[in-house]
């Protein structure tokens, strides 16, 4: 069936509309894989029907993501060249289904609070990522239903599948560069450059006090300092009762819930975070996963510093009677060792283990362990 002028213009704006929001999210998700590969491990963890669960699949988690990003990223980039239109229609459709009985599901439950569609460049709430893909099934289902007519052109079957297989080899080329090393775009909070705390700045740390006046309901927020002005008026202390407390703290790192517990507990990140030198913290999110490789690189790395008066410090989530081993099983019993959540130190680096070098509370650089050798080049200015 052949289509009107109006019906193929139609279908050319729908199809530029779903193929870029396509390649835009496969885009982001394939500039941080491993960030994918986290979100798709979540969601198998997470979910089940019934009894039966999904957790016998994480391994695969890599894998899927690499794969999700690659066949998002192709849709999008075929729908915008109209390659294999039949079969892109059918792909698409699926997608979409998949896609929004998943984010229903989530916005509902809230098993998993981010669907990660964008990664770390667009954060949406679930509801707001399934009203946005319900808006995407209207241009999808006006492609789906136009796409067994046809404009007058010839098929190029060649073209079609040169664009289709160049898009997705590109794609996994992106991806698996993006895996072996830290994302080439950061969209995270520790990205190279950003500030993660006030630093040298005569701040002051402020706490108020919010009352409410018994009988209007009336709410006041003030400063506690400013607390004994009012309480030395006893008509006031009478008709107001205590409701709230906060403190607004400038120094606060800018990583929502993130820390550094010593052996004693004490939560020495603002310390080391705000150093006035080079420090460069060694992260371990999985002590299961560590590899040989990624050992070397923490010993020559720990030697590298040990050299330079560089202080060089681990991060990880797991517990002291499993690091203690593995320091002194690698001969690194003295280095200095704090602990901190999987998900922080995630969210820091994506290698395991990475390396992240601060100085007055700026990210100077990062590095995956293969690219370990880097920092041993880095114009360190040590006074």
């Amino acid at each position: 069936m052949k289509e009107s002028q109006s019906s193929h213009i139609l279908n050319i704006i729908c199809r530029w509309i779903v193929g870029l929001v396509f390649i835009f999210s496969g885009f982001v998700k394939g500039v941080d894989p491993m960030g994918t590969s986290f979100k798709v491990h979540e969601y198998m963890t997470a979910w089940s029907i019934g009894s039966f669960t999904f957790e016998w699949a994480t391994p695969l988690a890599t894998p899927l993501a690499v794969a999700l990003v690659t066949l998002e990223f192709t849709i999008g980039i075929m729908l915008i060249f109209n390659c294999y239109r039949r079969l892109s229609a059918w792909v698409l459709m699926l997608m979409m289904i998949f896609f929004t009985t998943t984010t229903l599901i989530d916005a509902i439950t809230n098993k998993v609070t981010d669907c990660g569609c964008f990664g770390d460049a667009i954060k949406l709430t679930n509801w707001q990522t399934f009203w946005k893909n319900v808006a995407l099934f209207v241009p999808t289902l006006i492609i789906f239903i136009q796409k067994k007519k046809r404009w007058d052109y010839r098929r190029h079957f060649e073209r079609e599948t040169l664009i289709s297989i160049v898009a997705a080899a590109a794609m996994v080329i992106f991806a698996m560069w993006n895996i072996n090393n830290e994302p080439c775009i950061d969209f995270r909070a520790w990205k190279v450059g950003n500030k993660m705390m006030p630093f040298d700045e005569d701040l002051e740390v402020k706490s108020y006090v919010t009352y409410k006046e018994k009988n209007t309901g009336e709410v006041m927020e003030f400063e506690s300092k400013k607390l004994m002005d009012y309480w030395n008026d006893s008509v006031w202390r009478e008709n107001w009762e205590f409701v709230d407390s906060r403190v607004e703290d400038p120094y606060e790192i800018k990583a929502d819930g993130f820390s550094m517990l010593g052996p004693d507990g004490d939560d020495y990140a603002k310390d080391i975070i705000g150093n006035a030198n080079y420090v460069l913290i060694g992260t371990i999110h999985h002590i299961d996963k560590l590899g040989d490789d990624g050992i070397k690189a923490i010993q020559s790395l720990h030697t590298f510093c040990v050299e330079r008066g560089i202080n060089f410090v681990l991060l990880t989530s797991a517990l002291d009677e499993e690091v203690q081993p593995l320091l002194y099983d690698n001969g690194l019993s003295e280095m200095i060792y704090y602990f901190a959540d999987a998900t922080a130190i995630e969210t820091m680096l994506r290698s395991n283990p990475g390396f992240i070098l601060l100085k007055d509370a700026e990210v100077k650089g990062k590095w995956h362990y293969r690219n370990a050798r880097k920092i041993f080049d880095y114009p360190f200015e040590i006074e």
